[in-house]
C-alpha cells in the first residue's frame, strides 16, 4: 500500500487538478458511491477514489462534474482523449481522424473547451483547428476529469462550454511503501489492427524523494467502417461526376469517380502511430512538497481527403510544362517537449496552503503532403498558476489566485494561413463558498487581460474581460441538491479567429478571420437536481446560454485556391439543453448487484438570423444493465443517435444511428491484485455512425465492429 499525503500538492485552477477525485460520476455527496466501478487498486477503494483535497471534495459550484477512471478508462482508452469521453453525459467528439479528436461539450468545441493536464494546458495548437492532435495519451493517465457551468470560468472566460482535465502521475503525489509500484496497460482493437501498451514505474529515493517513470506506444492502420466511406450526399456526388466524365469522354476520371463512390471497408490513410515518455521527481514532505517532471510526446497521423476537395500548388518548379502539382496524401506529424512543476507550502493562520502550477512546452506540427513539408507550425508555451487556499472557518472558505498564459505561435510553408503571433494573458480569479445550515452559496470572479499581436501584419489588440458566477444549492435532506447556477463571461478571440486568411490543406479549407473582432460576451444559467443514496443516484440539469458577438467560422459557398471558404464572423448566438443521468442498483444476488444506468443529452443552437450552428451533436440516449462483483463486471449497452436535420447553410444532414456494444472485466488472481483483464465488443452489428459535430462527418465515418482486449496490471 502507499502512504497518501496530508494535503496534496494541485493545480491551481480553484481546484479542478486538485479536485481529488469525486465519487464516480461525482455525486456530490459524502456517501460512498456503491454502484461505481469496484476497482481496488492503490488509487480507487470502495469504488471512490481516495479524497486528498478536503478543500474540494464537496465543492457544490463544481456540480457538473464527471470523470472516468480505473477500468472503465482502461477499456474506453483511444488513441486520442476526446474519443475516450463520449459516453459521459453531454460529451461528444470532433473525431476529424483517429490521431486528432478533441472533446465537444454541450455543443462546444475549439477555444471555448480547454484541455488540460492536472490542471494547466496542453500547451499544443489542438483548440485552433480540429484537425491538430491533442498532446495527452489515455493509456499512461490516473483518471480524466470532465467539468461543465460556471466553475470553468475559473480557467478563463474562453472556457465557457467546459474544461476537460487529464491527471496523470508524472509529478508524484504520495510515496509507495513498497520498494517500487507499477501500473501497465496493453491493449489491441481489430477495427484499426490497434496495438498499444503503457507502463508506469514510481521508486521511493528517500523517504520523502519519489522518482517516476513512464511511457507509452501505439500504432493503428486505417479505420475499418460498417459499410460506405462516403455519405449519401457524396457518393451521389461522386456518381455524377463519373456521368458527366464520361460523357465527355474521360473515362480515366469518371473510373476514378465511380471507384469513391463504391469506397467501403476502410477510411484511406487514417493511420497513427504515437509514443511517448516521461519522468518526475517529487519531494513529499509534512509542511508541503515539490516535484518537477519532463515528457516527450510524439505522433504522426493520416488526414482523410475530403472527394472534390482538390488543391494546386501553382506552377511546377522542374519540368518546365507550366502545369500544376497537385499535393499527395496528407499526413500529420507532431511532437512536443514539455516540462512541468507543482509545489505546495502549508500555511498557519488564516490561509492553509500555497500552492503554485507551472509548465513549458515546446511544440511542432508538420504537415506532410505526400512526401513533401507543406507548412510546419511550431508553439513555444508558459503557462503558470499562483493559488492561495482559505483555511475553513464556520463554514466559509475560498481560494484566490493569479494565472498568467504565454503562447509564441508561427506557422512556415507554402499554406501558412496564420500569420505568427503571440498572445500574453495575465488573469485573477477567486472562489468563495458558505453554508448556512441547508443553503450553500458560492460566488466567482474572474479578470483576464489579453495581448494578441501579430508584427507580420501590423496589428495589436488588447482585451480586457470580466467573468463572474453565482451559485445557490438547497439540501434538503443528505441524499439530495437542489441548485441554480448563473455566470457572466467574455472571451478575447483567439489568434486565429483575428488573423486567419489562407489555405489551410489538412481541413482543405481557405479560412479568413477577421482582426476587428471585439469581446465574446455570454449570460448562463443552469438549474439541476441530484439524488444519491448507495443504491440510486440521479442527475438531470438543464443550460442556457446567450452570447453577444459570438465568434464562428461558417462556409461561404464560395472557393479560392480550389478550396471552399470558411469566414470567421461575429454574431449573436443562443445555446441550451439538458442532460441526465441515472444509476440504480435494482437487485443482489451472492457476491452481484445488479445495476441498470443511463445518459441522454440534447443541445439545441442557433445564430440569430442565420439559422443553426453547424457541427451540433443530437439528441442521445444511452442505457446499459452491468452485473458487478469484485472479481468479474459484465456489461451490456445500447446508444442510440437520433438524425441532426437542424443544418448550417452548405452543412448536411446527419442520419441517426445505433451502437450496440458489450464487455466483460475479470480479476483472474483476486480483487486485492491488482490484475484485470478486459474484453468489449464495440459497434457489434457493425454500422456506419457519423458524429455531427465532425468537421470529416461525410468522408470519415466512426469505426465498424471492434473487438478489443485489454490486460491491465497494478502492483
Amino acid at each position: 500500500m502507499r502512504r497518501t499525503l496530508l494535503t496534496v500538492t494541485s493545480s491551481l485552477p480553484v481546484a479542478t487538478a486538485l479536485l481529488a477525485p469525486l465519487p464516480a460520476l461525482a455525486q456530490q455527496t459524502s456517501q460512498p458511491d456503491e454502484t461505481a466501478s469496484t476497482d481496488d487498486d492503490d488509487f480507487h477503494r470502495n469504488g471512490g477514489i481516495i479524497v486528498t483535497a478536503p478543500f474540494v471534495r464537496d465543492l457544490s459550484i463544481l456540480a457538473g462534474t464527471s470523470e472516468i477512471s480505473g477500468d472503465t478508462l482502461a477499456r474506453e482508452a483511444r488513441a486520442q482523449i476526446g474519443d475516450a469521453l463520449t459516453k459521459l453525459p453531454g460529451v461528444s467528439a470532433t473525431s476529424f481522424t483517429p490521431g486528432a479528436s478533441r472533446p465537444v461539450l454541450r455543443g462546444f468545441q475549439g477555444e471555448r473547451i480547454r484541455v488540460l493536464t492536472d490542471g494547466i494546458g496542453t500547451i499544443d495548437v489542438s483548440n485552433t483547428s480540429p484537425d491538430h492532435g491533442v498532446t495527452v495519451e489515455p493509456i499512461i493517465l490516473d483518471r480524466i476529469e470532465v467539468l461543465r457551468g460556471p466553475a470553468v470560468l475559473l480557467f478563463g472566460g474562453q472556457a465557457v462550454g467546459g474544461a476537460v482535465n487529464a491527471i496523470d502521475k508524472r509529478i508524484p503525489r504520495e510515496v509507495p511503501e513498497e520498494p517500487f509500484h507499477f501500473d501497465a496497460l496493453a491493449t489491441y482493437g481489430s477495427a484499426a489492427d490497434e496495438r498499444s501498451i503503457g507502463a508506469s514505474l514510481d521508486v521511493p529515493l528517500t523517504s520523502k524523494l519519489v522518482l517516476h517513470i513512464d511511457g507509452s506506444y501505439r500504432k493503428s492502420d486505417d479505420l475499418e467502417v460498417g459499410g460506405f466511406v462516403l455519405s449519401p450526399a457524396l457518393r451521389a456526388e461522386q456518381r455524377e461526376i463519373a456521368a458527366e466524365e464520361r460523357a465527355e469522354g474521360n473515362l480515366e476520371e469518371a473510373a476514378e469517380a465511380e471507384e469513391l463512390a463504391g469506397l467501403r471497408g476502410r477510411i484511406p490513410n487514417t493511420g497513427t502511430e504515437t509514443y511517448s515518455f516521461g519522468a518526475g521527481l517529487a519531494y513529499i514532505g509534512e509542511g508541503g512538497s515539490f516535484g518537477i517532471s519532463g515528457s516527450y510526446y510524439n505522433s504522426l497521423y493520416g488526414v482523410p481527403e475530403r472527394p472534390g476537395a482538390g488543391h494546386h500548388h501553382g506552377e511546377e518548379e522542374e519540368g518546365g510544362a507550366g502545369g500544376e502539382e497537385e499535393e499527395g496524401p496528407v499526413t500529420i506529424g507532431l511532437d512536443q517537449i514539455k516540462v512541468d512543476f507543482r509545489g505546495q507550502v502549508d500555511l498557519p493562520g488564516f490561509f492553509e496552503a500555497l500552492r503554485l502550477r507551472a509548465a513549458y512546452a515546446d511544440f511542432k506540427q508538420t504537415e506532410f503532403e505526400g512526401d513533401e513539408v507543406g507548412t510546419v507550425f511550431r508553439n513555444n508555451g508558459i503557462e503558470s498558476r499562483l493559488e492561495l487556499v482559505q483555511r475553513e472557518r464556520g463554514g466559509w472558505r475560498g481560494a484566490s489566485g493569479v494565472q498568467y498564459v504565454h503562447r509564441d505561435f508561427s506557422a512556415i510553408g507554402a499554406e501558412a494561413f496564420v500569420p505568427p503571433n503571440t498572445t500574453d494573458q495575465v488573469g485573477i480569479f477567486t472562489l468563495q463558498e458558505v453554508r448556512l445550515g441547508q443553503i450553500e452559496l458560492e460566488g466567482a470572479g474572474r479578470y483576464d487581460r489579453v495581448v494578441v499581436k501579430s508584427q507580420d501584419v501590423g496589428v495589436e489588440r488588447r482585451f480586457n474581460s470580466y467573468s463572474f458566477a453565482a451559485g445557490l444549492a438547497y439540501l434538503p435532506t443528505d441524499q439530495l441538491r437542489i441548485g441554480v447556477n448563473l455566470n457572466r463571461a467574455q472571451r478575447a478571440p483567439a489568434a486565429e479567429e483575428l488573423f486567419s486568411n489562407g489555405p489551410h490543406i489538412a481541413t482543405q479549407a481557405f479560412e479568413i478571420g477577421n482582426p476587428d473582432f471585439t469581446t465574446e460576451k455570454s449570460w448562463g444559467g443552469e438549474a439541476y437536481i441530484r439524488y444519491s443514496t448507495p443504491d440510486v443516484n440521479l442527475s438531470l440539469t438543464g443550460f442556457y446560454n446567450r452570447f453577444d458577438d459570438f465568434i464562428i467560422d461558417v462556409p461561404t459557398g464560395l472557393e479560392e485556391d480550389e478550396l471552399p471558404v470558411f469566414q470567421f464572423i461575429q454574431n449573436d448566438a443562443k445555446y441550451y439543453g439538458v442532460e441526465a443521468e441515472a444509476s440504480v442498483v435494482f437487485a443482489r444476488a451472492g457476491s452481484f448487484k445488479f445495476i441498470a444506468d443511463g445518459v441522454a443529452d440534447y443541445v439545441h443552437a442557433s445564430l440569430d438570423g442565420l439559422g443553426p450552428v453547424p457541427r451540433i451533436p443530437p439528441l442521445r440516449l444511452l442505457g446499459g444493465l452491468e452485473a458487478q462483483s469484485d472479481v468479474l463486471n459484465l456489461r451490456a449497452e445500447v446508444e442510440w443517435f437520433d438524425d441532426q436535420e437542424r443544418n448550417a447553410n452548405f452543412e448536411t444532414p446527419t442520419e441517426g444511428f445505433t451502437l450496440v456494444n458489450a464487455s466483460a472485466s475479470w480479476k483472474p488472481f483476486g480483487a486485492s491484485r491488482g490484475v484485470t483483464l478486459i474484453a468489449s465488443a464495440n459497434n457489434i452489428f457493425d454500422v456506419v455512425g457519423r458524429r455531427a459535430a465532425s468537421f470529416t462527418k461525410d468522408f470519415a465515418p466512426l469505426g465498424g465492429r471492434d473487438f478489443r482486449v485489454s490486460a491491465r496490471f497494478s502492483f
